[in-house]
């Protein structure tokens, strides 16, 4: 079993960056994949970003390729999350998720198994 904890949020001006931190327990965080989603008022959840249990293969949706970047320590077992020229449409509730199990739905909430309780993260125009 994996627990998740996202934390790093907050309000911050277009323009600004922050970066989210997502600090897990258990034995087998090394191996496993981790995704960043968000939820904005009235939305569906929509994919962020992905690293693998390495670190070594990443993946990013295309509204904020180029200006996130997703990393992770894994001798801290933590995931991270840079973000940079915030928007205000960056708006929502970030989580993260851990994929145990690799079933190949990378980009879906149904390819993760955990999730954390999600961190707000407000960008004002």
């Amino acid at each position: 079993q994996v627990q998740l904890v996202e934390s790093g949020g907050g309000l911050v001006q277009a323009g600004g960056s922050l970066r989210l931190s997502c600090a897990a327990s258990g034995r087998t965080f090394s191996s496993t994949a981790v995704g960043w989603f968000r939820q904005a008022p009235q939305k569906e959840r929509e994919f962020v970003a992905r690293v693998s249990g390495s670190g070594g293969v990443k993946s990013y949706a295309d509204s904020v390729s180029g200006r996130f970047t997703i990393s992770r320590d894994n001798a801290k077992n933590t995931v991270y999350l840079q973000m940079n020229s915030l928007k205000p449409e960056d708006t929502a509730v970030y989580y993260c998720a851990a994929d145990l199990f690799g079933n190949g739905y990378h980009r879906e909430d149904k390819g993760y198994e955990y999730w954390g309780q999600g961190t707000q993260v407000t960008v004002s125009s």
